[in-house]
């Protein structure tokens, strides 16, 4: 499925050049793409990520706005976001997390796409669009978030023992 028509926002746009320029897949990803695809009000918050530096991107792409906005960068999580008019934009690189019984700070590492879509809550957030000019608007949905989404289901991308025991705090979410 190609959703290239409904990234109407022209943010996608600088994201998609500032991306090819740094030579890193990069994907709109978590609730922007399930409310995009349920056509709800346009979501104000949206993440990225990455095949490489999230800091790096949300750095490239404040360079080719207009604006050249501040980005906050966190650096223990290796995020950063960007504030442009009304939208909260985050970068990330892929990345895998792990939790401490004794923290609820994860343990990141660099990871896959896969490593990413893994790690989120619901596959109804696991789904991710590509932005990348050769693939713009391709949608991966490794775990059928659209298919729980026509049948109203939320259910977790890994085991929900996983899922739960890396932040219980989903469960509220659900």
């Amino acid at each position: 499925m190609n959703l290239a028509k409904e990234l109407k926002h022209p943010i996608f746009k600088t994201i998609t050049k500032a991306a090819d320029q740094l030579g890193v897949e990069t994907y709109v990803v978590g609730g922007f793409v399930r409310d995009l695809i349920l056509k709800r009000k346009e979501t104000k918050d949206i993440d990225f990520v990455c095949l490489g530096s999230g800091i790096k991107l949300a750095e490239k792409v404040a360079e080719l706005l207009p604006e050249q906005p501040k980005v906050q960068v966190f650096k223990n999580f290796g995020t950063a976001m960007i504030k442009l008019q009304a939208l909260e934009l985050e970068f990330v690189g892929a990345r895998m997390e792990s939790y401490r019984s004794e923290s609820r700070k994860p343990i990141v590492e660099d990871g896959t796409l896969q490593d990413d879509q893994n790690r989120r809550d619901f596959t109804i957030n696991a789904m991710a669009i590509q932005l990348n000019k050769e693939k713009y608007g391709t949608l991966l949905d490794p775990f059928n978030g659209m298919k729980d989404l026509q049948k109203k289901i939320i259910r977790t991308p890994l085991e929900p023992s996983i899922t739960y025991s890396d932040d219980p705090l989903r469960m509220m979410r659900a």
